[in-house]
């Protein structure tokens, strides 16, 4: 992003995933949405799983809880706002930015992009998706060959973004919550409890350091 950035400050940039496609003709069709729309800094699109089945339809975030929600259903209008889009399927808008956006490095896997978002949001910067552009992903099929680090790191980056982005109550109530869920499990199902308590002992840990 940092290199466009340089060669064109004007770009519009498409990050999508490797096990995800475009429809034909989605190029221009992203083009001409965003100068028909320049108010919008960040653009999602609509993706949908190879079943047809809609994968991602928009984000929702309820700092005074901590949920983080991707909706699976479409919104009433074609283009709406968010709070989030995915970084599987996102558009940005360079010549809104004053420098070039950049992610977050504390993040290694997930929630990068809500992160993103929020970030910016908090800047004034104008975040919707539409269903005018869309895109086929075939969820997980990267890192399901690894079940057990998607579980860490998933659980890890929520309570990352919690720390950025509510407040310590929140964080807390979250962090205690998962930690007794995990353990009240441990006898059923060590293997998962086992994976969420590590995840909960390495966010805590570099808390410390």
């Amino acid at each position: 992003m940092n290199w466009i950035y340089t060669q064109n400050p004007q770009a519009i940039i498409w990050l999508i995933n490797p096990d995800a496609y475009l429809f034909p003709n989605s190029l221009e069709k992203a083009h001409q949405f965003l100068v028909k729309n320049p108010e919008f800094s960040i653009l999602g699109t609509t993706v949908y799983e190879p079943t047809g089945k809609i994968w991602f339809g928009g984000g929702k975030f309820i700092p005074e809880t901590g949920k983080i929600i991707a909706n699976e259903f479409l919104s009433n209008t074609e283009t709406s706002t968010t709070d989030w889009v995915t970084g599987c399927s996102m558009l940005i808008n360079f010549k809104n930015f004053k420098n070039c956006p950049e992610f977050d490095e504390d993040y290694f896997l997930y929630y990068e992009d809500f992160d993103f978002c929020r970030r910016y949001a908090k800047q004034g910067h104008k975040i919707a998706i539409t269903q005018k552009i869309s895109v086929v992903h075939q969820p997980s099929s990267i890192t399901k060959k690894n079940p057990e680090l998607k579980l860490e790191h998933s659980i890890y980056s929520y309570l990352l973004s919690l720390e950025k982005h509510t407040s310590r109550l929140v964080l807390v109530y979250r962090l205690i919550r998962i930690t007794i869920a995990a353990l009240a499990r441990l006898p059923i199902n060590y293997k998962i409890s086992s994976i969420k308590l590590k995840a909960i002992w390495k966010y805590s840990q570099n808390q410390k350091s």
